[in-house]
């Protein structure tokens, strides 16, 4: 092991590019000028640094053997006085001297960069090693210094002016030097920091209170309570509303400086090693710069929002009583920073100075805010330190919104809101909407807030209406509760209408509007129901009328009922101003009102040849009759049809009858099997007749039986008993209408049962 050592050491020695080093009179300035003359400085410091590094091996072979302490003394000196007679002071010089030959051109040229690589060898050989007591190193050590220390204000000033002018390629040369310097993340940190704390201090500033009061009260007297006093409020808040207005303009420059930085550092690569610069930065888990950045931004808003407010109760009267400007400033700052991002990206794809070799679509499709943090939303981040005076606004809101509803229904008040004071309360609703209108989720939180305030609305007017019989009354006058229940609905129906421009239509007013005028309704049904029943009362069973004595144009119920229904729409409901919400709700009673007079028009028994005549001309009276109750008649669908359909069929034969087209398509096979009922013999009994039911239980045993199904197997029993009536007496025929309607129930039954009629 020894003799390779030395074999070793003997071939370094006899390498003639050593030879010159082992003179007693060896001069390092001849040295370096011969190798200058010969431009050989590339191929020499080769060499050289080729001797140092098989020296080194050998210095530290020597340190590890087991040798006396006064043998590596002696060793470590040798080698040391064989370095200082000229090894490492001509690789110095040759050094410094390759770097003094580019450094005026690379300065001139403004290349930064490579002045930063020259200075990188002499800083390896300068660092570690005590290099005193070598004349040559010593003298330039001040020089290598001054050297660095110029190129990184220059490198400095270079990256401030790229990033006051947004000029991508100035700051990547910058950060070119940086890294080549070995100081690019302390640079970074570095100049990050100070936009942080430059954005602290104007945080601070445009929350002084001390500040805010002097600029609207600069005569006051010295040592006065730092407090706006009552007459210059409004130009207190004036001012605090400038100064944060110009605070975002501050928080926004910066943060578009740090975002152009960060896009930079991810599109740049160093063009020797090749690392992209943000990998350089982020590395060992930190995160990325624009993260750090915005974080400490929005965590400092906070804190120091939380501090001034705190502190002044006339900044927290500002927040919270003006939050949708406070929010709107906030909105505007995200705006113009999201659009700076769009922006940023297009230029800096089409720029050229930077380092092409990164994929730019995958650096595009990142946001430069989430880099590396996916779950953050820095939007959120940055309206988190406004959620105290949010909720703060929406309750005094709440309470602007409650306040002229319960003024306007004070304890014991028996009358609705009057026109005016209806205005005050939706103009309050559209307020408070229109200010929340510069966000979307504050929109959302005050429209929650008014369908409170429409509820409680309801409620208050819910307790005003009159619910007892009065309300259903329809012989007399309107009563005062009806009246009283009319001025409800139409107050209601006022501010749905007001407040369906502002808001969603909201189901409540709706819902109560419905209710405070169902007595009416159910009352008006249930009295044309019993005219329409009194049908039963009149004789339909006479012939044709002679020409000396003609049937009257319609029947007595008839004229009943088509003045009733004009009284009450005369005398009820016209007083509503809901004209479309009274026909919808009386448009059902129109409809109800037709379906139960063709079911008692069927149900009757005798109709002779001149009843079919009063009886046809009762369907066309019909018509006239619930006309009132609806925009147009024919609007009242089905039921309209089925008056028209049925008409034609009061002079058809029974068998024409039973293959009409309408029957069981329009007419239910239930009501056309009643009506052939009373074609039959008097032994052929109705349904009803054989449960012995009188008409009205059975219309209302139909009403609790809509399905077809139920209906057809309580006609099939009555014919099951007429069968079981003519075995009984031995018959020998059943009546002619038996099979007729025998095989309309068989046809009824074998196709769909479940339908209601």
């Amino acid at each position: 092991m020894e003799d390779g050592k030395e074999a070793s050491t003997n071939s370094l020695l006899k390498d003639e590019c050593y030879v010159d080093f082992l003179d007693e009179d060896f001069d390092v300035k001849t040295y370096t000028a011969q190798a200058i003359h010969h431009a050989v400085i590339a191929e020499q410091l080769a060499k050289l640094a080729q001797g140092i590094s098989q020296l080194d091996k050998e210095l530290h072979s020597q340190v590890k053997q087991p040798q006396p302490l006064h043998s590596q003394e002696a060793m470590i000196t040798a080698s040391v006085d064989w370095l200082d007679r000229g090894w490492l002071s001509s690789l110095w010089s040759l050094q410094r001297l390759n770097y003094e030959r580019q450094l005026p051109w690379r300065i001139a040229a403004g290349q930064r960069t490579l002045e930063a690589q020259s200075l990188t060898p002499l800083d390896y050989l300068s660092q570690g090693v005590d290099l005193s007591g070598i004349e040559v190193i010593e003298n330039d050590l001040l020089l290598i210094s001054r050297a660095r220390l110029e190129v990184e204000n220059q490198a400095k000033r270079l990256l401030e002016q790229g990033m006051e002018i947004q000029n991508p390629t100035q700051v990547g040369t910058a950060l070119q030097v940086f890294y080549n310097l070995g100081s690019l993340r302390e640079t970074i940190n570095n100049v990050v920091g100070g936009y942080q704390t430059t954005i602290k201090d104007n945080i601070t500033k445009a929350l002084d209170i001390k500040g805010l009061t002097q600029a609207t009260n600069p005569r006051g007297a010295p040592g006065r309570a730092v407090m706006p006093t009552p007459g210059n409020t409004a130009a207190f808040r004036a001012a605090l509303w400038t100064n944060l207005e110009k605070l975002m303009d501050q928080i926004c420059a910066a943060c578009r400086q740090v975002q152009h930085l960060q896009k930079v550092l991810m599109k740049k690569r160093d063009p020797v090693s090749h690392v992209c610069f943000v990998d350089e930065i982020i590395k060992d888990g930190q995160p990325d710069i624009l993260y750090t950045f915005w974080t400490d931004v929005t965590s400092t808003l906070s804190e120091e929002f939380h501090r001034a407010t705190e502190a002044s109760s006339f900044l927290k009267q500002a927040f919270e009583g003006e939050y949708p400007k406070l929010l709107r400033l906030y909105n505007e700052l995200w705006r113009r920073l999201q659009q700076y991002s769009t922006s940023l990206q297009g230029a800096l794809t089409s720029t050229g100075g930077l380092d092409v070799s990164l994929d730019t679509a995958e650096i595009d499709s990142q946001d430069l805010f989430t880099h590396g943090k996916q779950d953050y939303n820095p939007e959120k981040a940055l309206k988190d330190s406004l959620q105290p005076y949010e909720a703060a606004y929406l309750s005094k809101s709440l309470s602007r919104l409650f306040d002229p509803i319960n003024l306007v229904f004070p304890m014991g008040g028996r009358n609705p809101p009057s026109n005016d004071e209806l205005d005050s309360i939706i103009k309050t609703i559209s307020s408070e909407l229109n200010v929340a209108s510069v966000d979307p989720n504050l929109s959302l939180a005050v429209a929650k807030n008014a369908a409170k305030t429409i509820q409680l609305f309801c409620v208050k007017s819910e307790q005003l209406l009159c619910t007892q019989g009065e309300a259903s009354q329809v012989i007399g006058p309107l009563t005062e509760g009806q009246r009283r229940n009319v001025a409800v609905v139409n107050s209601l129906y006022r501010l749905q209408q007001a407040v369906a421009k502002v808001t969603r239509d909201n189901p409540v007013v709706q819902a109560l509007m419905s209710s405070a005028v169902q007595p009416l309704l159910q009352s008006v049904s249930d009295s044309i129901e019993a005219i329409i029943i009194t049908l039963h009362q009149e004789d339909f069973s006479g012939p044709l009328s002679s020409p000396d004595k003609p049937d009257v144009p319609c029947s007595l119920y008839m004229k009943e009922l088509q003045g009733f229904i004009s009284r009450v729409m005369a005398d009820y409901f016209r007083h509503f101003q809901c004209v479309d919400f009274v026909y919808d709700s009386t448009e059902s009673i129109a409809q109800r009102a037709i379906e139960l007079f063709l079911r008692h028009a069927s149900l009757l028994r005798s109709l002779g040849e001149g009843g079919k005549m009063r009886l046809a001309a009762d369907f066309a009276q019909m018509e006239m009759a619930v006309a009132p109750l609806c925009r147009r008649v024919s609007d009242l669908g089905k039921p309209y049809r089925m008056l028209r359909s049925f008409r034609p069929l009061l002079f058809q034969t029974s068998e024409l009858i039973a293959s009409s087209p309408a029957v069981g398509e329009l007419i239910p096979y239930s009501t056309v099997l009643h009506f052939l009922f009373t074609r039959a013999p008097a032994e052929l009994k109705s349904p009803h007749q054989r449960a012995e039911w009188s008409i009205a239980r059975y219309s209302q045993w139909l009403d609790d039986h809509p399905s077809e199904r139920d209906r057809l197997a309580l006609i099939r029993g009555a014919l099951e008993a007429y069968v079981q009536l003519i075995r009984a007496r031995q018959g020998k025929e059943f009546a002619p209408m038996y099979p007729i309607m025998l095989q309309l129930l068989q046809k009824a039954t074998s196709g769909a049962q479940g339908p209601k009629a």
